[in-house]
C-alpha cells in the first residue's frame, strides 16, 4: 500500500507542479512588444569649476594611477582660466506618438543643459523640452524622428489590488531592463505630494528607472515610475507611479500651453479624526475640515467657514482630506462648482467660483558663469548656495539658502530650488543665514540626533524631519 501511494505521488508531483507553473504569468511577449517603444534618456549639466583637484604624486605603473586619471579632470594650462566640469544623470522615458513625443519625469530632465535619447536600435537623438510640471512630477520632451513605435494607454482605474504589473526602463543605465511585481495599493498619498493618487506596487525600482512606463498584462501603460521608499537610495520593496491618466492631462497641457492650469479655493485643511468626527456629529471620520479660510479667496467669497467639514466638490465625494487638493487642481478655473458642507451638525450646499493656483515661485538659477566655486555636498546629500538680493525680493524673505543640486542618498524631501530658512534641533530654532553658516551647523549636530528643516517651496512652507541614524524607523 505504501509503495502504492509513493509511486502515485511520483507521478502526481510533477503534474501539480506544472499546472501550477501555467498559472503564473509569461512577460515575455510583453517585453518582445513593448521594449522599443522604451527609451534610455541621459542628461549633461554644465557645471563651472574654479578649484580643480589635484592627479595624487603616482607613479604611471601604480594601480590607481589609471583611476585617478580617469576621474580627476586635467588641470588648465596657463591662460584656459576656469575649467567647465559635466554632470551627467540617467532616467528612462517612453514614446508617445510617432512623431517623437516622449513623456518622461520631470526630475530626470530638471536643470538639464542638453539631453540624449537613446532607442532601443542604438539610434540617439538630441532632445528638446516642450514642457515640465514639477507638482506631478511630469515632463514632455521631443525628439526630431518619425515612424517611431509607440505605447498604447491603459486605464488605471481598472487596475485591481494584486494585479501583476511589469516596468520596463535604465536602471543604473541598464537599458531595457524588464522587472515585474504586483499592485499593493491605488491612490497613495505621499508627503508634499499633493496631487497625484500614487500606484503602490513592489516592482523593483532603482536610479534610472524614473520615468518609465509600468505595464499592465495587456501591454498597455498604466503609470509612470516616479518614486520609490527607500532608507538605503535603493529598492526596498515599495515604489510608486504617477496613474497615465493623471500624467497625460498634464502632458496635453504642456503640449498645447507648455504650462499646467490648476484651481484653488484658499482653504487650510485637516484630516477628520473620530475624535473630530464624534465632537462634529459626523457619523463616520470623511471629508477635510477647514480650518482656515483665505480673506477674499474663493471659498471666502463663496460662503465656506472656519470650522465645515467638505464632503463633496462638484458632486464628487471627499472621503480623506488629501482628496480635495487633487479634485480642485483638476477643476478649471473659472468654473463654479457646488461644494457639500458639513456645518453645525446640519449639510448645506454653497457655490464657489474656483480661482487659479500660481505656479511654483522657485530660487531662480544663477547664470553659469556667476555661480560660485563647486562645494561638495554637506552630509545629507545636498549642496547649497547664498541667497542673492533678487531672490530674496522675488521670494519676499529676509534669508535663508538655496539647495542647488541634490546627490547621492536623501534623507529628507529636499529638491533643488527649496530655500532652507531654519533649522530646528532639540527645542532650538536657529535661522539660516548663510551657506557657510547651514553646512556648520549641519557639521556640529550628531549624527543621532533629529532635526527639521524649514523649507520654503514656491508659496509654500514645509517642514522636513531628518531622522538620526538611532531614531526609531
Amino acid at each position: 500500500m505504501a509503495r502504492r501511494v509513493l509511486v502515485f505521488l511520483l507521478m502526481w508531483f510533477p503534474v501539480a507542479l506544472y499546472a501550477q507553473a501555467r498559472e503564473l504569468p509569461d512577460f515575455a511577449e510583453l517585453a518582445e512588444k513593448q521594449g522599443p517603444t522604451v527609451v534610455n534618456i541621459s542628461t549633461t549639466q554644465i557645471r563651472e569649476r574654479r578649484s580643480v583637484p589635484q592627479l595624487p604624486d603616482i607613479e604611471e605603473d601604480d594601480p590607481l594611477y589609471d583611476f585617478f586619471r580617469r576621474f580627476i579632470p586635467r588641470q588648465p594650462g596657463p591662460g584656459e582660466g576656469p575649467q567647465d566640469f559635466e554632470n551627467r544623470s540617467l532616467g528612462s522615458g517612453f514614446i508617445i506618438s510617432p512623431d517623437g513625443y516622449v513623456l518622461t519625469n520631470a526630475h530626470v530632465i530638471e536643470s538639464a543643459d542638453e539631453i540624449t535619447v537613446r532607442l532601443t536600435d542604438k539610434r540617439e537623438f538630441k532632445a528638446r523640452v516642450v514642457g515640465a510640471d514639477r507638482r506631478t512630477d511630469i515632463a514632455l520632451i521631443k525628439i526630431d524622428a518619425s515612424g517611431l513605435p509607440t505605447v498604447r494607454m491603459g486605464d488605471p482605474g481598472r487596475l485591481r489590488v494584486g494585479e501583476w504589473v511589469v516596468a520596463i526602463g535604465s536602471p543604473f543605465g541598464f537599458d531595457n531592463t524588464v522587472t515585474a511585481g504586483i499592485v499593493s495599493a491605488k491612490g497613495r498619498s505621499l508627503p508634499q505630494e499633493n496631487f497625484v493618487p500614487f500606484i503602490q506596487t513592489d516592482v523593483a525600482i532603482n536610479p534610472g528607472n524614473s520615468g518609465g512606463p509600468l505595464f499592465n498584462m495587456r501591454g498597455e501603460v498604466v503609470g509612470v515610475n516616479s518614486q520609490i521608499y527607500s532608507r538605503t537610495g535603493g529598492f526596498m520593496g515599495l515604489s510608486f507611479a504617477i496613474p497615465i491618466d493623471v500624467a497625460m492631462d498634464v502632458q496635453n497641457q504642456l503640449r498645447q500651453t507648455g504650462r499646467v492650469s490648476r484651481g484653488r479655493i484658499g482653504v487650510v485643511i485637516q484630516e477628520v479624526s473620530k475624535e473630530l468626527a464624534d465632537s462634529f456629529g459626523l457619523a463616520k471620520p470623511a471629508g477635510a475640515l477647514v480650518n482656515a479660510v483665505e480673506k477674499d479667496g474663493p471659498a471666502d467669497k463663496g460662503g465656506i467657514e472656519t470650522g465645515d467639514i467638505i464632503l463633496r466638490f462638484d458632486g464628487k465625494p471627499v472621503s480623506a482630506s488629501s482628496e480635495l487638493p487633487r479634485i480642485v487642481g483638476s477643476t478649471k478655473p473659472g468654473s463654479k462648482v457646488a461644494i457639500d458642507v458639513w456645518r453645525r451638525g446640519t449639510s448645506r450646499e454653497v457655490t464657489v467660483t474656483v480661482g487659479e493656483l500660481p505656479e511654483d515661485r522657485v530660487a531662480g538659477r544663477e547664470p553659469r558663469r556667476s555661480r560660485p566655486a563647486e562645494q561638495a555636498a554637506n552630509r545629507l546629500g545636498f549642496t547649497v548656495s547664498d541667497l542673492t538680493s533678487d531672490q530674496k525680493r522675488d521670494l519676499k524673505i529676509g534669508g535663508g539658502v538655496v539647495v542647488e543640486e541634490v546627490r547621492g542618498n536623501r534623507l529628507a524631501d529636499v529638491r533643488a530650488g527649496d530655500v532652507i530658512t531654519a533649522v530646528t534641533s532639540e527645542g532650538r530654532t536657529t535661522a539660516v543665514r548663510s551657506a557657510e553658516q547651514f553646512n556648520r551647523l549641519l557639521a556640529q549636530h550628531e549624527q543621532n540626533v533629529t532635526m527639521t528643516l524649514h523649507v520654503r517651496r514656491g508659496d509654500s512652507n514645509l517642514f522636513l524631519v531628518i531622522k538620526g541614524d538611532n531614531a526609531p524607523g
